[in-house]
């Protein structure tokens, strides 16, 4: 089947128009570059702290539930010992024990894990905005018409020179993005005459 005169005059007047649309109003170039957020909170100073600190927040709540898992396994096999021994009163007595006991480990599991979230938020608040200004400035400076974030928007490959995370991990290690009220906090007092 032969395209027809028309629809050939339209799509080449399609293309012309995308194709040199914005040659003809001079647009600058379009930059994309991607940065993985995840990777540089691992590997900046600050967020390594963070990571540090809600580990042991981590192992605290885990030693809790540990302790609260081998209590109900304790529990558990002490049923199955005495099931048969046990009157059926006494077994029913203890088999709701059983179900509470398990009840509040799970309730035990949720608080933490609801704690957990927070406190990794409440951690990386400062620093995920830190970055994102960096980021911003970068992207101003730079020229780049988008910045996405790797993990979070489906990036499956790029190429290094498009990646920007070691930038970023660069010059928030050096100090860079601060806001102005913590830059003023560390800076130091200036003498008065």
């Amino acid at each position: 089947m032969q395209p027809s005169p028309r629809s050939t005059a339209l799509a080449l007047a399609l293309l012309t128009t995308i194709g040199f649309g914005s040659v003809a109003r001079a647009d600058p170039p379009f930059k994309v570059a991607v940065v993985d957020m995840q990777r540089a909170m691992n590997e900046t100073e600050d967020g390594r702290k963070a990571k540090s600190a809600l580990k042991k927040v981590f192992e605290d709540r885990q030693k809790t539930l540990d302790k609260q898992q081998n209590d109900l396994k304790t529990l558990k096999e002490s049923l199955e010992k005495q099931r048969d021994v046990l009157s059926r009163d006494v077994l029913a007595k203890k088999l709701e024990e059983y179900q509470k006991a398990f009840g509040e480990l799970q309730t035990t599991y949720m608080e933490f894990q609801r704690e957990l979230q927070s406190k990794e938020g409440e951690l990386t608040k400062e620093i995920i905005e830190r970055m994102q200004r960096i980021m911003r400035r970068v992207g101003q400076t730079e020229g780049y018409s988008l910045v996405l974030e790797r993990s979070e928007s489906g990036v499956v490959y790029v190429p290094s020179n498009y990646d920007l995370t070691d930038l970023l991990i660069q010059r928030y290690n050096a100090g860079e993005g601060r806001s102005e009220a913590s830059a003023d906090n560390t800076k130091p007092a200036s003498k008065s005459k």
